[in-house]
């Protein structure tokens, strides 16, 4: 077969215009939040996720992979992995285990986000789970949990009421507000400041957060936005000292704005398979429930907006008023839950807040 000098430019030029659009593709996808898919929330149900308490492998890997592929539209859920990350990336993964082993996300959701790392060409050397605590990531046992190859690392060795320490964290990264502890002097800066741990800023240029869905005293919930502002940063108490000197609902959003934060952020994905609707963030058995639910996002305001609404709608379930107008009892003690904090992050860019620019789209598996 002969080919000629003018097909062969052809065929050539088409090629070439083929490989920079599948690059521009890549390249043009929004940096961090809101990301690809602004008001986009995948929530995969499986009822079959929970037996005696305990996570099922394979409606679990069912669950992981139908949200990836139906968030990303992507025909496989290694090609979903893939519109996300890539070889070269070191991401981390943002573990929530203040409720400790009984309200923390399970080692068989993140293995699954790991074997989907793995699919995208990262490597478990480029992988790393984090949490800002050392002693409370022990305590969940997520320590034991990793398979061989993945690291993991803190910000700070343990809880403490005196949040000032800085080994952990990047002095040339901090978010300053005018908000101090009681007793503080306000005139030093460092009082006013919170600093970014240096895992997100010196380590990793991309990472996965993975927060538990439930109710938060102060916060109202600590789903997505609440798991990068209290931990990521340090001098976090400052926000929340007492039930009447509460700062969350501007402190969350503060926080997460900072482009260390918000450029990093690449996905969410909320484990509501065990949920908290009261009493948080310490785990408390006589609130939890079994929503067998998981929730996949890039937008991590469209995500707390709809985790706001699932704990909401199990409160009425249960005759307790909405989040938003509870007023303190003997386990949740703040005069007011202030989940503003959502609809002020969707005020800064960090996602969509508007009901009807949301699309929650609802999987049930078998």
């Amino acid at each position: 077969m002969r080919v000629n000098r003018r097909d062969l430019v052809k065929t050539s030029l088409a090629a070439l215009g083929a490989l920079s659009l599948r690059a521009q593709s890549k390249s043009a996808q929004p940096k961090g939040m809101p990301g690809p898919f602004p008001g986009r929330v995948i929530a995969v149900e499986h009822p079959g996720s929970l037996i005696a308490n305990r996570y099922q492998a394979e409606p679990v890997r069912d669950m992981m992979r139908r949200g990836m592929t139906e968030l990303t539209g992507a025909p496989a859920w290694q090609d979903a992995w893939r519109s996300l990350f890539e070889k070269g990336d070191v991401v981390g993964i943002k573990v929530s285990p203040v409720g400790g082993a009984r309200l923390c996300s399970d080692a068989l959701v993140l293995h699954e986000i790991i074997a989907g790392l793995n699919a995208a060409g990262v490597p478990a050397s480029d992988i790393l789970v984090f949490n800002r605590y050392r002693e409370e990531t022990i305590a969940a046992g997520i320590d034991k949990w990793l398979p061989d190859g993945i690291r993991w690392d803190a910000a700070s060795p343990a809880y403490s009421e005196w949040q000032h320490d800085m080994a952990g964290y990047d002095a040339d990264h901090f978010m300053e507000l005018a908000i101090v502890n009681p007793g503080e002097n306000f005139n030093d800066a460092h009082m006013r400041r919170s600093y970014v741990a240096k895992i997100v800023t010196q380590r990793i240029n991309k990472f996965i957060n993975l927060p538990v869905l439930k109710h938060h005293q102060s916060a109202g919930v600590t789903i997505a936005l609440k798991n990068m502002s209290h931990g990521m940063v340090n001098n976090v108490n400052r926000s929340h000292p007492t039930p009447t000197n509460n700062t969350c609902g501007i402190f969350i959003p503060s926080a997460v704005s900072m482009n260390v934060i918000r450029e990093k952020a690449a996905l969410h994905i909320c484990d509501g398979v065990r949920a908290q609707y009261h009493g948080g963030p310490p785990a408390k058995p006589q609130f939890m429930w079994e929503h067998k639910t998981m929730y996949f996002a890039t937008d991590p305001v469209a995500l707390d907006k709809t985790g706001l609404k699932a704990i909401d709608s199990k409160r009425a379930e249960v005759g307790m008023a909405s989040i938003a107008l509870s007023k303190p009892d003997s386990e949740s003690h703040y005069l007011n839950c202030q989940v503003e904090h959502i609809e002020i992050a969707g005020t800064l860019g960090l996602g969509v807040f508007d009901d009807a620019k949301i699309d929650v789209r609802r999987v049930r598996l078998a």
